[in-house]
């Protein structure tokens, strides 16, 4: 597909910039000597700031959720579901063992009741009823999951559930789970449920069920706010955790840990590490437009170029250094309808040549085909124009 540079600018910015610094595999302290597998990343940038075996295919247990929860808040985000809507519990999904809101068989509750069952609780009930609700099935929602994986590019996950539990060919990476985790955290809502210590579901009633957060950091590491613990016999202690401090988000992942308490205390040496060594420089915020791009035989002549996620830079603290330019570059020739949401072209960030970032630039509004008496009264405008 033919692309085009729409404009070249260059900015002076008060900013240090991605300049080279030690790999994650150089850095000169271990920070999870007591897991199988680890990750930590900044959110914004997608860069490793520290590795363990990250791509090492291991069961994920719980921490599957958060594809599980990802695959609902795109749902909410394109209205296919809204969070008052009633979702009905089946009888499989009442059957799911483990941890649950022990649902019963035909009651319902809202999307929003739905997820702080999955987010706080770590509800296999809850995350089953919601993958009926959403595909219609559990085997099409995790067709939807493994669909999510191959549209990230990543190629060591497979899933078999929306819950975590025991199933034979159901494993992920350190490095998937952050990516997953990047994409879910694009929906800044979705901390409102992760992050809450605890809540109460059913507080009408004689069944009030009380939940308290699996992830226990989210009360005992100032920032953090989500977002997914996991354990099986198989799995032992996982932790999918983010944090954010000074405009910097961290998420960091550890697998196999033998104990909650090592578990913890590895996921608090990795952050600490991040927001000691590390600053990001944010430069666009989601959904930011950043310009109008002609549409041929639209209703509207032209459409809104906007962020699909955060952009930043990202930097050892200290570094400094000025002139950053952004292209921002488009299809040639955008053609309606356009989707809310499609990309149409990315945003690059460059330093003296060298590409610093590539983020993908999508469409702010819908835009429908223009009738053909509307393209006829624009020929003849523009006939007009002309003489």
């Amino acid at each position: 597909m033919k692309r085009y540079l729409i404009s070249l600018l260059l900015v002076t910015m008060i900013f240090s910039v991605s300049t080279p610094f030690a790999s994650a595999k150089e850095a000169s302290v271990e920070l999870a000597n007591n897991a199988k597998s680890a990750i930590l990343i900044e959110r914004d940038t997608g860069k490793v700031l520290y590795e363990k075996n990250s791509n090492e295919k291991l069961p994920p247990a719980s921490m599957t959720k958060v594809m599980t929860l990802l695959l609902i808040m795109e749902a909410l985000d394109n209205e296919s579901i809204t969070y008052n809507e009633k979702v009905r519990t089946s009888e499989h999904a009442a059957s799911m063992g483990g941890s649950q809101i022990f649902l019963e068989p035909g009651e319902e509750m809202t999307v929003e009741e739905m997820l702080k069952g999955i987010a706080i609780g770590s509800g296999n009930d809850a995350s089953v009823a919601m993958a009926e609700k959403i595909a219609g099935s559990e085997e099409a929602f995790v067709d939807l999951m493994n669909k999510k994986v191959k549209e990230l590019g990543l190629k060591n996950t497979l899933f078999q559930n929306p819950t975590g539990l025991p199933a034979n060919n159901h494993y992920s990476t350190a490095y998937d789970m952050a990516i997953i985790s990047k994409e879910l955290l694009k929906y800044e809502d979705i901390t409102n449920f992760t992050g809450k210590y605890d809540d109460y579901l059913r507080e009408n009633s004689e069944n009030k069920f009380w939940l308290v957060n699996t992830n226990r950091l989210v009360k005992f590491y100032p920032g953090v706010d989500g977002l997914k613990t996991g354990f099986t016999t198989e799995a032992k202690y996982c932790l999918t955790a983010t944090a954010e401090k000074d405009n910097m988000r961290l998420i960091s992942v550890i697998y196999g840990a033998p104990t909650p308490k090592d578990r913890n205390a590895q996921i608090t040496k990795m952050l600490d590490f991040g927001f000691s060594q590390f600053k990001t420089h944010p430069l666009f915020e989601r959904n930011q437009k950043v310009s109008d791009v002609k549409v041929s035989k639209g209703s509207k002549k032209t459409v809104q170029l906007v962020t699909s996620e955060p952009i930043s830079l990202l930097t050892k603290k200290g570094e400094k250094i000025d002139h950053i330019q952004k292209e921002i570059v488009v299809d040639k020739k955008v053609n309606a309808p356009i989707k809310k949401g499609e990309e149409l072209g990315k945003l690059v960030i460059k330093k003296d040549g060298k590409v610093l970032s590539e983020s993908p630039l999508v469409a702010g509004e819908e835009i429908t085909a223009a009738s053909w008496w509307k393209l006829f009264k624009r020929s003849v405008g523009s006939i007009t124009k002309s003489s």
